[in-house]
């Protein structure tokens, strides 16, 4: 049987099949995470449509949104009907619900314990491929008077400035931090250099009256807290 080269456009289909007149009639949230990413690339190719392509897309990463959002333009352009146009629409459209995320994560005002620190940073560094550390500054109240990137680096670590932590910290007038970095390659362990800069920030805030309240190792769906296995 010869497919003649436009019967898996979109526009073809049984109305209530296309995902946009669908998001327009019945709402965002009826639609499927492929019928979403269908709308972002408008059209399959010659033997397969949109929401097909879409569908194996996902398929690849386990159906899990976190892990697409990590792939990059050539890892998509490997499918058929995906150009690098398509591509960086896919990858940009997933940026910005992170970003979304990490704003939402940064309004919370207050932290009451470990895991709400990990609600706070996991949507910004839980997912990330390179390791960031990161402190949040707190009020005598445990507000949050100002969450802060401190260092960016590779794969395998990074580095921290004590001093420039501790001079913010004076700045926001906070009485106490936590500290917080991820592991990309997902373990929990906390490494000596994990413990040794700990101690090291620890020691420094003392001389200042600011105390470190917990260090935090975030992965994306865990996160190990030295104040709750007493390593403070």
């Amino acid at each position: 049987m010869k497919y003649r080269s436009d019967s898996f456009s979109i526009k073809n289909w049984n109305e209530d099949d296309r995902p946009r007149e669908k998001l327009l009639t019945k709402g965002k949230a009826i639609l499927s995470d492929a019928e979403l990413i269908a709308i972002l690339i408008s059209s399959g190719s010659r033997k397969e449509s949109a929401v097909a392509l879409s569908r194996r897309i996902l398929a690849s990463v386990s159906n899990n949104l976190n892990e697409l959002g990590k792939v990059t333009v050539p890892y998509l352009m490997q499918f058929r009907g995906i150009g690098e146009a398509k591509a960086i629409t896919i990858i940009a459209a997933l940026e910005l619900g992170r970003r979304r995320r990490a704003e939402e994560a940064l309004k919370r005002n207050k932290v009451t314990s470990s895991e709400s620190v990990f609600e706070l940073l996991q949507p910004i560094i839980g997912d990330l491929p390179h390791e960031e550390f990161w402190v949040v500054y707190l009020n005598n109240a445990n507000k949050v008077l100002q969450t802060q990137q401190l260092s960016k680096g590779g794969i395998t670590g990074t580095i921290v400035d004590v001093r420039l932590t501790m001079k913010t910290a004076l700045q926001l007038g906070a009485v106490g931090i936590i500290l917080a970095h991820n592991h990309p390659s997902g373990t929990l362990k906390p490494s000596n250099a994990d413990k040794q800069l700990t101690t090291k920030l620890k020691t420094a805030g003392e001389s200042l009256d600011i105390k470190v309240l917990d260090h935090l190792i975030i992965t994306e769906k865990a996160y190990f807290s030295f104040a709750d296995e007493q390593l403070l």
